[in-house]
């Protein structure tokens, strides 16, 4: 009885693939990235497209809820911006302050919530927006 040669043999040291007598000239395994390197480069590959600028970075501060209220204010309509997450009390006021400049009008900061005089919402979502925020109008 004649054996015959294995067509597939392992080594587990050299991990060294060999078919029959000849070794193996090329490993499939060559164009795929091995763990913690990165990928070989193919001569005929294309470049990599180039990255977006910054102005299209889609990442936000947050969703902040813009309302106009009037109840308890002796009937004068106020803006409030709520739902503020991660933002310390210094970049609230520093936040305010820009706000009523670009409104002309006055406002503070009560209870982690900034309060604009009138209805501003069109200008203070424009503001906001500048800030990387994603405002949205809620309430009436």
């Amino acid at each position: 009885m004649i054996r015959a040669k294995p067509l597939v043999v392992v080594k587990k040291k050299n991990l060294i693939l060999d078919v029959g007598d000849e070794p193996l000239t090329f490993s499939p395994f060559d164009s795929l990235p091995r763990e913690g390197t990165a990928a070989p480069k193919s001569p005929n590959a294309a470049p990599p497209p180039e990255s977006k600028p910054a102005a299209a970075d889609v990442r936000t501060r947050g969703r902040v809820d813009i309302i106009r209220q009037r109840a308890h204010r002796g009937g004068k309509t106020v803006t409030v911006i709520t739902s503020f997450k991660g933002i310390a009390l210094d970049e609230k006021q520093a936040l305010a302050k820009q706000i009523q400049k670009a409104c002309g009008v006055g406002g503070t900061v009560k209870n982690g919530n900034i309060e604009i005089q009138g209805d501003q919402r069109k200008r203070v979502a424009e503001v906001l927006k500048e800030a990387g925020f994603r405002p949205v109008f809620a309430g009436g």
